[in-house]
C-alpha cells in the first residue's frame, strides 16, 4: 500500500529560498517538478513509498525573481511561468495573490486546507510540509496530536522551534540533492568508508550507453595517468562538465552516485576511500585528515549560537578557511551548491581541516542569506563571505530573541572572523 501522503508546497517560500542559494537549481525545480516528486517518493521514508494522494501547490502569480537570461539579460520571471508544469505533475494549483507588501495567504491557507485534510475520509499517514515559514508551528503541533508523521522541507534556516516538532527535515543541501538527482544525505556528519557493492543495472538503457561508454572513456585516462590518488569529488565535477545534463538525468547513469559509477568499472587494483580513488600497486593511500578534537571550547556567546541556530562547532581558526575555500570555488567554477560544498570539504580536508559538509553548506547558506549569494558576479571575496555570514548569523540570532550584549555580539564577531580579542577567550 505505501505511505498515505499529502504534500503542501508554499511555492515562493521555496523556489524563492532556493534562488538565492542556487538559481540554475530553483528553475530546475520549477520546470521539472514531475522530476524531483518521483524521488520524494523514496526519500526519508520508514513504511515503504509514499503514495501522493494529495499535491498542493500555492503560487503568487504575480510573484516574480530578477533572472539573468541566455543573453546575459535580467528579466524579470515570473512565478505564473511555472504553473503548467505544477499541473502537469499532478499538483492542484491555488492561486495566492499578496494581500500586503511581503505576505500572501500561503500560510493561511496550508493551515486551514492541511487541518480539514485531518477530518476527511482519506487517512493521511504522513502531512509533507515544504516550506520554511515558522508560523506554521502549530499547525505541526496539531498534526503532531493527531498522530501522523510530519516532514518538513525547506530551503532556509527554519526556526527551531518549527523544525524539531517534525519527524523529518529536507534542508537546502539535501534539497538541492533531491532536485538534481543526486543521492539525499541524510547524515552528513558521518564519514563512513565506501560500500563496494556493484548494482546490476543496464547501461544500455536509452540515453544511457552513450553517455556511460564517454565515462569510461574520461575515467579510465584518469585513471592511467594519475601519479598519485585523484580526488574524487574534482573528478566528479570535471565528468559534470565535460558530459552536462546527461549525469543528472540518468543519476550517474542508473548507479545513483559517482562512487559507484566508478565501481562498476572494475579497474585493476581499484581502491575507494570517501574522499579519493587509487591505483594500489602504483598510489600510496592518503591519510586521513586529523580527527577533530571531541569538544572545542566555545565562548559562552557562540556556545548559545550553536546550541539555539546550530552553528557549527568549529575551531576558531577554521573559519577563514572556509571563507577562502568558498571564494576559490566560486572564482574558479560555474556555480553550484551541491558541488560547492563536496568541493570545499574536500578542499579543507586536503588542508588537514575535517570541515563536515554539513558545516560548508550552513556557511554558503548563511552566506546567500546574508546578501552576498555565492553564484554572484563578480565572485565574492573571502572577506565580503565573512562579513555576510556573520551578519546573517547575528541577525538569526536576533530573530530567535538569543540577546546579546554589545560585547558578547563583539565575542561572537571576533571568534567566526578569527580576530584576537580578550573576549573570545575559551
Amino acid at each position: 500500500m505505501g505511505v498515505r501522503a499529502a504534500l503542501y508546497l508554499d511555492f515562493d517560500n521555496v523556489f524563492g529560498g532556493l534562488y538565492k542559494l542556487d538559481p540554475d537549481v530553483a528553475v530546475q525545480f520549477a520546470n521539472d517538478p514531475g522530476a524531483w516528486l518521483r524521488r520524494l517518493l523514496t526519500t526519508a521514508t520508514t513504511d515503504g513509498p509514499r503514495r501522493w494522494l494529495l499535491l498542493r501547490c500555492y503560487l503568487n502569480p504575480a510573484g516574480w525573481v530578477y533572472h539573468t537570461d541566455t543573453a546575459g539579460e535580467q528579466t524579470r520571471l515570473f512565478f505564473s511561468k511555472f504553473r503548467p508544469w505544477f499541473v502537469r505533475a499532478g499538483f492542484d494549483v491555488i492561486d495566492c495573490p499578496r494581500y500586503s507588501g511581503t505576505k500572501n495567504a500561503a500560510d493561511i491557507r496550508i493551515v486551514v486546507d492541511a487541518v480539514d485534510a485531518l477530518s476527511a475520509d482519506t487517512r493521511y499517514d504522513e502531512f509533507v510540509i515544504a516550506s520554511g515559514d515558522s508560523d506554521m508551528t502549530p499547525l505541526l503541533q496539531r498534526l503532531r496530536r493527531s498522530d501522523r508523521r510530519t516532514m518538513i522541507v525547506s530551503p532556509a534556516d527554519a526556526a527551531e522551534a518549527f523544525t524539531a516538532i517534525a519527524d523529518q527535515v529536507l534542508d537546502s543541501q539535501q534539497l538541492l540533492a533531491l532536485v538534481q538527482g543526486e543521492p539525499v544525505d541524510l547524515n552528513d556528519e558521518i564519514d563512513s568508508e565506501f560500500d563496494d557493492r556493484v548494482v546490476d543495472v543496464d547501461t544500455t538503457a536509452p540515453g544511457h550507453r552513450e553517455a556511460y561508454e564517454a565515462f569510461r572513456s574520461v575515467v579510465t585516462g584518469e585513471y592511467n595517468a594519475a601519479s598519485e590518488p585523484l580526488n574524487m569529488a574534482s573528478l566528479a565535477s570535471r565528468l559534470r562538465s565535460q558530459l552536462g545534463q546527461s549525469v543528472s538525468d540518468s543519476n550517474w547513469f542508473g548507479f545513483g552516485s559517482f562512487a559507484r559509477a566508478v565501481a562498476s568499472l572494475e579497474f585493476p587494483n581499484l581502491r575507494m576511500s570517501q574522499h579519493f580513488l587509487w591505483d594500489d600497486s602504483r598510489h600510496f593511500a592518503r591519510e586521513p585528515a586529523a580527527a577533530a578534537p571531541q569538544r572545542i571550547m566555545l565562548p559562552e556567546p557562540v556556545e548559545r549560537l550553536v546550541d539555539q541556530l546550530d552553528l557549527p562547532r568549529l575551531p576558531q581558526p577554521w573559519w577563514p578557511a572556509i571563507y577562502q575555500t568558498l571564494s576559490d570555488y566560486a572564482h574558479s567554477h560555474r556555480f553550484n551548491l551541491t558541488q560547492c560544498t563536496s568541493w570545499s570539504r574536500d578542499q579543507l580536508r586536503d588542508q588537514g581541516l575535517p570541515v563536515s559538509r554539513g558545516a560548508v553548506a550552513f556557511v554558503a547558506r548563511g552566506t546567500s542569506f546574508g546578501g552576498c549569494p555565492l553564484h554572484r558576479q563578480p565572485p565574492p571575496t573571502a572577506e565580503e563571505i565573512r562579513a555576510a555570514f556573520v551578519d546573517n548569523v547575528l541577525t538569526r540570532a536576533e530573530a530567535a530573541e538569543i540577546a546579546f550584549s554589545s560585547d558578547e555580539i563583539a565575542t561572537v564577531r571576533a571568534w567566526l572572523s578569527a580576530e584576537s580579542t580578550a573576549a573570545t577567550s575559551p
